[in-house]
């Protein structure tokens, strides 16, 4: 477990039971920003169709009455402590900092898209609903071990990324099938052996993962609506760097706290495998293109990048000038960057075949 995690800035506040938002790294959660207009002119008409039927499923709203505490929250939580406490609360914060993020995204799409595409707008605001009990649910959960984020304070303070519509849709729909896999993965390992389920959260993953699905069938289908987002060799190019770089934030974030995952029974490489794989499936439904992670190389090049942002953030720690600590930094940002090009550079799988041959 590398050092940083084990450091008293994880349980800083901003004022008593209000937890101080975790510092911007490559690897955090981002909140977004888009071109509004360029969304609202879009023509939709390809695939209408299917969109109004993910419409009506977000209409039914099969998760309404799911965000309920029941008794078993309600009991003391200081048996989970040390090392393993630290670890959970920042698996909460960064759970909830991720859908308050996608909240504030589609939020402001509902409103933008109202007057000219309603049928986009009622999408976007009610995936909003859904992302704003699943921060509220793990704010919550943050409760239980007196610590909670200021949703508020975040909206304010934190930095927004700004991404072209396209690649919007590309990362959020990533996002939503990545979190999909996670949550329903971690559910069934936990259902077969409850005795490592240390915290009533994880029984709610089931019907929690398939709001993640939908939106990203939302995502699947908005793209399949602009097919020049999927056509061209550009879009193929932006396809690999999207897929790489949701599989190596997640794999480079999962290992650096592979005791959390430990804490709940699972190898924390294993688990990233098999979501990774199976993520890359999914995207082969709508990208063009996907990447090889069945090369003998792939998972290869990520352990190497994960050992080098162990001794990243390690060289990151003390009192040392900050050109001092740059300088140490330096060669494992290189490594890393190095192997992220290895792997953007590997031959993909073409994804058009893949479903021709299905056909």
């Amino acid at each position: 477990m590398v050092d940083s995690l084990k450091k008293p800035e994880l349980q800083e506040e901003l004022r008593p039971g209000v937890k101080t938002p975790t510092k911007d790294t490559i690897l955090t959660p981002r909140f977004y920003t888009t071109d509004f207009d360029e969304m609202a002119e879009m023509d939709i008409s390809v695939n209408e169709d299917e969109l109004q039927a993910i419409l009506e499923e977000f209409r039914e709203d099969y998760n309404r009455h799911h965000f309920i505490r029941d008794e078993e929250f309600e009991q003391s939580w200081e048996h989970i402590d040390g090392e393993t406490r630290q670890l959970f609360i920042e698996f909460l914060e960064r759970s909830c900092t991720a859908e308050f993020s996608g909240f504030l995204l589609y939020k402001e799409l509902g409103r933008r898209l109202k007057d000219k595409s309603p049928v986009l707008a009622e999408c976007f605001n009610l995936m909003s609903r859904d992302e704003a009990r699943h921060a509220g649910f793990l704010n919550k959960a943050m409760s239980d071990f007196s610590l909670q984020l200021d949703l508020g304070f975040l909206t304010k303070s934190k930095k927004y990324t700004f991404f072209k519509p396209k690649f919007i849709f590309y990362a959020t729909y990533l996002s939503e099938k990545i979190g999909y896999w996670r949550y329903i993965k971690i559910f069934r390992h936990l259902d077969s052996h409850p005795e490592n389920r240390i915290y009533p959260i994880f029984r709610f993953f089931e019907n929690w993962c398939q709001d993640e699905n939908r939106h990203g069938d939302f995502f699947a289908a908005l793209m399949k609506s602009q097919p020049q987002f999927l056509n061209d060799w550009r879009a193929k190019l932006w396809c690999r760097f999207f897929l790489l770089s949701v599989f190596a934030t997640m794999y480079l974030n999962d290992l650096q706290r592979k005791d959390f995952y430990a804490a709940i029974g699972l190898d924390a490489r294993t688990y990233d495998i098999e979501v990774i794989r199976d993520t890359n499936e999914s995207a082969a439904r709508v990208f063009p293109i996907i990447l090889n992670v069945d090369h003998p190389e792939f998972f290869k090049a990520l352990d190497k990048s994960a050992e080098a942002n162990t001794k990243l953030v390690a060289a990151g720690q003390g009192d040392q000038p900050a050109a001092l600590k740059f300088l140490k930094r330096l060669p494992h940002i290189a490594t890393i960057g190095g192997q992220m090009i290895r792997l953007y550079f590997m031959k993909p799988i073409d994804a058009e075949q893949m479903r021709g041959i299905v056909r």
